[in-house]
């Protein structure tokens, strides 16, 4: 029997998040509801679908944004292990960026692969 869990994260900002999604192929929803064991439902700031499983994203008192989703079902899939460690590594490069170019106004960035 499993059931919906929260973990914590350092993410805050939404508007990044969703981003990170999209430019990762998901095509997230926002203020969705997540539907757990037993009629159990749970409300997020977003949500997308891995597998044919919903992970979402829950505002905290704190400001973060923490991942939900029913963690026995995820955990069986590598796929979306590799998606949240995606999601962490691009959130933190959008939000680095992000924030030098609000100190560094004038400063050009240029990616290259």
């Amino acid at each position: 029997m499993s059931h919906l869990s929260i973990l914590p994260t350092v993410v805050s900002d939404l508007d990044h998040l969703v981003a990170t999604l999209e430019e990762l192929g998901a095509s997230p929803q926002i203020d969705g509801v997540l539907q757990g064991f037993n009629d159990e439902q749970m409300p997020v700031a977003v949500k997308v679908r891995m597998d044919g499983a919903a992970l979402g994203w829950q505002r905290q008192r704190d400001g973060s944004l923490a991942v939900v989703g029913d963690l026995q079902r995820l955990s069986r899939s590598l796929d979306v292990q590799r998606f949240l460690a995606a999601v962490t590594r691009s959130y933190a490069a959008r939000v680095a960026l992000a924030q030098a170019m609000r100190e560094l106004p004038q400063a050009h960035v240029h990616l290259a692969a």
